[in-house]
């Protein structure tokens, strides 16, 4: 039981830096990448991050890469 609590309190703090950091970033004015996809008509309006969700993807991966090989030292 101690394991689990133990995970929900890391959990609660990754989950309150997550937040943080996308309000950092809402107010910077980051609007994305160059070749995110973003239309505006008349009535509709649509956007697609295809470049910032590669990057996201890239950076994510290797972070777990380099956590998984620290924890198996």
């Amino acid at each position: 039981m101690t394991d689990l609590g133990r995970f929900l309190i890391l959990a609660g703090i990754g989950l309150a830096l997550v937040g943080a950091i996308l309000l950092l970033v809402g107010k910077s004015g980051f609007r994305g990448l160059p070749g995110d996809v973003a239309y505006r008509g008349e009535h509709v309006s649509f956007y697609f991050p295809v470049v910032t969700c590669i990057v996201l993807s890239i950076l994510l991966t290797a972070g777990m890469w380099l956590w998984r090989w620290i924890t198996r030292r």
